[in-house]
């Protein structure tokens, strides 16, 4: 027999012997065959009070060990040294038994301490109620929800802890096609069961982003000879007035415009607000302003409406009001998009680099504009990835960082996943603010996405390929599919009817969430091609963060606590 072991167990043992503590090792060892051949075997080695022994589990292991090669196991100068073998567990009469073996390679009756350090091991791989470890478990558990961050947070905790690091890597593998799968399946028995026809009708949601055009005739008495900028002021929803036309002319009011008795106005908000515009000005017009084919250069001749794309880097972070534009320039901007998104012009709107703003005004004063907001589209085109390496390094940084959770011995981090992604929401909705510029082009943004995730799985299944086949072909690799799948299917469908049936959630939006809170963009991309309407991916958006982030904590938080 020869051996191949990770680490000197003495030299780890040292100075412990009669301490009333449990300490563990993982060894892979080449085991000689009475044919010649040989097979590699997985041992626990458990120390506690005085005594040492090797766990040999039947269930990770198809080799039965002979008198000779306990023997050759247990020396402490040729082998990996122990006091004894403890051979489970050994199911007999649905009792769990264990066999103890000394070193010389007999059977013992009993021993009080290998009877404690086997009931540690129990506790510790779980192998009490699936013959699963608790690694290979949380690898089971990464795959089926596709959190690849969480896996790379359990590996570093396992090595934290000085257990061997790649275990969980082929449980992940094994369990990783059918937690991309099992997604898709949910989705698609939650809607052959519970949804209708009429459940997948695109439904108008209120959006607070989402712009609202009307047009209204100034009748308040209360507002006549009253400023724009006074008017703003009173207590009533934001807006923003595009034009005013009085006596047959069109023309861009400033803040300092005055009101008068029927005057018409041309006013973004939200659709929500229009009722309470309403009594502000007085009445609103019957047109249809947000019609998707209005040519607004052709509603008069004497103003322009153009998009112009914000590509200065000075103003990335400023707030829209601050450039004073509409005072200088004599323009307006009615409406702003961002990453598909229209939002409402109000001067508290903090600018950010690839923004594409709705001027409205004279051509010549847009013109001046268009040097004021760059609009050079062709900078657009090279990626930025100064902030993404910038969010790279502070989130390892971060990820470093120990934090403690009471009841648990050893400090959590966020580790290599979950400090980048902390770091990343947060340059995301603050970066701008200081001035950061965190616009890149969707091609560089879906290249490094597709690059990482495709490096990681790489990786991966040169960790875990070893082993793979061999795992998968047994009949304990149909219960590490079987376990993946029921992490899978069985909470995405019990959370899809609550939501569903219960909640009243449209379908768009549950398949999006589900597709989120396991992190599985391929099933996101089923959603899309096969629910109309845009709410699968907003959904998908919102919940995505949280449940990767905290999918990292619960990793290391079950490695911690059960192997701790």
């Amino acid at each position: 027999m020869s051996s191949m072991r990770d680490r000197n167990p003495e030299a780890v043992l040292a100075g412990q012997r009669g301490r009333c503590t449990f300490c563990s090792l993982s060894h892979n060892v080449i085991v000689r065959t009475g044919d010649g051949g040989i097979v590699l075997v997985t041992l626990k080695k458990y120390h506690g009070l005085g005594n040492d022994y090797l766990i040999y589990d039947p269930n990770q292991n198809r080799e039965l060990l002979q008198e000779r090669q306990i023997q050759l196991l247990c020396r402490r100068n040729t082998g990996v040294g122990a006091d004894g073998i403890l051979f489970g567990p050994v199911l007999e009469n649905e009792k769990i038994k264990v066999r103890i073996f000394n070193p010389d390679g007999s059977e013992a009756e009993r021993s009080g301490n290998g009877i404690r350090i086997f009931s540690k091991y129990l506790k510790d791989v779980c192998s009490y109620t699936t013959g699963v470890s608790l690694p290979n478990m949380v690898g089971i558990l990464c795959g089926a929800t596709t959190n690849t961050p969480a896996l790379g947070a359990a590996q570093q905790t396992l090595k934290q802890m000085g257990l061997e690091s790649s275990t969980p890597a082929l449980g992940c593998a094994v369990a990783y096609p059918m937690g991309v799968v099992g997604v898709i399946l949910a989705v698609l028995l939650i809607r052959k069961v519970l949804v209708r026809k009429e459940d997948l009708e695109i439904k108008e949601k209120d959006d607070a982003n989402k712009t609202y055009i009307a047009a209204f005739q100034v009748h308040n008495p209360a507002i006549f000879n009253k400023s724009i900028k006074d008017i703003a002021h009173l207590s009533y929803p934001k807006f923003v007035i595009s034009r005013l036309w009085r006596d047959g002319h069109v023309s861009i009011p400033t803040s300092d415009k005055v009101l008068k008795e029927g005057d018409r106005l041309l006013v973004i908000t939200a659709e929500k607000d229009a009722l309470a515009l309403t009594v502000l000005f007085g009445e609103q017009e019957n047109t249809d302003w947000n019609k998707e084919d209005i040519d607004w250069n052709a509603i008069d001749s004497e103003l322009v409406s153009q998009r112009i794309v914000v590509t200065r880097p000075e103003l990335n972070g400023k707030k829209l009001g601050a450039l004073r534009l509409r005072n200088h320039y004599g323009i307006n901007i009615s409406r702003v998009y961002r990453s598909g998104v229209q939002l409402l012009a109000t001067p508290g709107l903090i600018l950010q680099l690839g923004d594409r703003l709705t001027v409205v005004g004279e051509k010549a004063a847009i013109q001046n504009v268009e040097k004021v907001l760059g609009n050079a589209v062709k900078s657009l085109k090279e990626p930025n990835l100064v902030v993404i390496f910038i969010g790279i390094v502070l989130g390892l940084a971060l990820g470093a960082i120990p934090f403690s959770i009471p009841g648990i011995s050893t400090p959590v981090k966020l580790g290599l996943a979950g400090g980048p992604i902390i770091v990343g929401i947060l340059l995301g909705t603050f970066g701008p603010r200081i001035h950061m510029i965190t616009y890149t082009t969707r091609s560089a943004n879906l290249m490094l996405r597709a690059l990482g995730l495709s490096m990681y799985l790489a990786c991966l299944g040169l960790d875990a390929g070893a082993h793979f086949f061999d795992t998968v072909f047994r009949s304990e690799g149909l219960l590490w599919i079987g376990l993946g799948a029921g992490l899978t299917i069985i909470p995405t469908v019990l959370v899809g009817f609550v939501a569903f049936k219960m909640m009243k959630i449209d379908f768009g939006t549950v398949s999006g969430m589900l597709c989120g809170s396991m992190a599985n963009p391929m099933a996101l991309n089923y959603a899309n091609d096969t629910i109309p309407g845009d709410n699968p991916s907003v959904a998908y958006a919102t919940v995505y963060p949280l449940c990767m982030f905290l999918r990292v904590i619960i990793a290391q938080v079950l490695l911690m606590f059960l192997l701790g």
